[in-house]
């Protein structure tokens, strides 16, 4: 493990490193862990704080807390991300080191974060997987599919190269992680703060960290299911690319593939099995949802760019380029016209037979096939007044930005 070389700060009101806990009555371990991180800021010789973000304890945590020399804020919003935001706004140090308040972390060992923030990094994931996991620290779900699935969803979606998305034993450059603006207060803002600090270009490293039974008497705060999914659906919104364009282009090829067998009349796969009208039916319906998932995907990477939810990249420079509503509601209507004229050459062929029963196999699947391009034709003419909708808070910026009055620019001001 790293040593700490002590450095100062250069005046008194300038800290180095801030020691973050949040806080929801932990009475029964708060002080034990306040005293630890102390004990770490004197024996490095680091000048630095033990900080308690309280989110509004009634067991007396705030007393204990001052009683030994930590500093309290008070964040009157509830929930875990939002109490580590009310504790970063108000920290003094360069860095910070922020961890639960409930001992199943060691505040005495945290050489190793302080030395990789010195070497530049801009955020120091604790990982409890290489550092080791006592016995009933971590709950088997968690320990053998939580924490591992979502940690490889988020190296899979992100490209992060990080073992432990949600250790909540952390450091991090104080103004870097100002700057990404978190917005989550929940317990999907450990993953919040890693997805948009790899967006950001951020340097993120990782430590060993050990892991132990917390010595608290209640249940914890984290709930399974609840807080899992939360988690999982951040982690999806922030990629449009696996939340729409993934499973809309496996979809919509699939659909496609199997409509284009079928076009024609039933398929024989096997002497027992051949696949008809209703397996192109199906085929066309998958068609139809795939395309909606990917005009969906577009709308929302174009609008996460303009926006600056998302950086940009190739992908979505393009779609800066080429998606408009016009160009949109345009396609849509080519759409329409073919999808109207399928339709139209079916009711024409049922119409030469009388009207009578539809002996004829053809003219069903030219009648879905007609549907089908008639539905996604208005599903996109649709999708461009959406976007349309999306970009008027943009352009309004953008003309207040101009006209150097920070509000938005009237008509009549035009």
């Amino acid at each position: 493990m790293n040593a700490v070389t002590p450095i100062r700060a250069a005046s008194a009101k300038e800290l180095e490193l801030t020691i973050l806990m949040p806080c929801l009555n932990e009475a029964e371990t708060l002080a034990i862990c306040i005293g630890k991180a102390k004990a770490f800021l004197g024996k490095a010789g680091i000048s630095g704080e033990v900080l308690i973000a309280d989110n509004g304890s009634t067991d007396g945590s705030q007393d204990i807390a001052s009683a030994i020399g930590a500093r309290v804020v008070p964040v009157a919003e509830k929930g875990y991300g939002a109490a580590l935001l009310g504790g970063i706004a108000a920290a003094k140090g360069r860095f910070i080191i922020m961890g639960d308040a409930d001992d199943s972390y060691d505040f005495g060992a945290l050489e190793a974060f302080v030395a990789r923030l010195r070497d530049g990094a801009d955020l120091v994931m604790g990982n409890r997987f290489q550092g080791g996991i006592e016995p009933g620290a971590m709950p088997p779900l968690h320990r053998y599919l939580g924490n591992p699935v979502l940690s490889f969803v988020g190296r899979l979606f992100f490209r992060i190269k990080t073992g432990d998305f949600h250790c909540g034993l952390r450091g991090f450059n104080t103004e870097s992680i100002r700057q990404l603006d978190l917005q989550t207060t929940g317990m999907e803002f450990a993953s919040e703060m890693v997805v948009r600090g790899a967006l950001a270009g951020l340097r993120i490293e990782e430590v060993p960290t050990r892991l132990k039974p917390d010595g608290r008497s209640r249940p914890p705060h984290l709930r399974t299911w609840r807080d899992g999914w939360r988690h999982l659906k951040f982690l999806l919104v922030y990629n449009p690319r696996w939340m729409f364009f993934i499973p809309g282009t496996i979809l919509g090829g699939l659909g496609a593939l199997f409509a284009a067998l079928l076009v024609f009349g039933p398929l024989r796969v096997i002497d027992n099995l051949s696949l008809d009208l209703n397996t192109f039916v199906a085929a066309c319906f998958m068609v139809v949802t795939g395309v909606q998932l990917v005009t969906f995907g577009a709308i929302s990477r174009y609008y996460a760019d303009i926006t600056g939810i998302l950086p940009p990249s190739r992908s979505s420079d393009w779609l800066t380029r080429t998606i408009s509503t016009d160009r949109l509601a345009i396609n849509a209507g080519i759409c329409f016209a073919g999808g109207a004229l399928f339709f139209l050459y079916a009711v024409a062929r049922w119409a030469h037979l009388g009207f009578g029963p539809l002996n004829d196999c053809g003219i069903p699947r030219i009648v879905v096939l007609g549907l089908s391009l008639i539905v996604i034709s208005l599903q996109a003419f649709f999708s461009a007044f959406l976007l349309g909708v999306l970009e008027i808070p943009v352009k309004r910026l953008k003309a207040s930005q101009a006209n150097g009055s920070g509000r938005p620019v009237l008509p009549a001001e035009k």
